[in-house]
């Protein structure tokens, strides 16, 4: 049957398996790189805070 245009054509089981195989990229991605770096910004924050806020050396 002809595909009419405008319309959004019919999800294939390879379209499906693509789309699975992407959205679990994705998951390793947010483990791998976005975890790690929001870590990282809050140690940076932490430090700075900590650095900023100490009471200053009586000597």
């Amino acid at each position: 049957m002809r595909q009419l245009k405008g319309k959004p054509r019919k999800e294939t089981s390879r379209d499906k398996k693509e789309r699975k195989q992407a959205m679990l990229e994705a998951r390793r991605q947010i483990t791998t790189v976005v975890l790690p770096t929001l870590a990282a910004l809050v140690l940076l924050i932490v430090v700075f805070v900590y650095v900023a806020t100490r009471p200053a050396s009586a000597e």
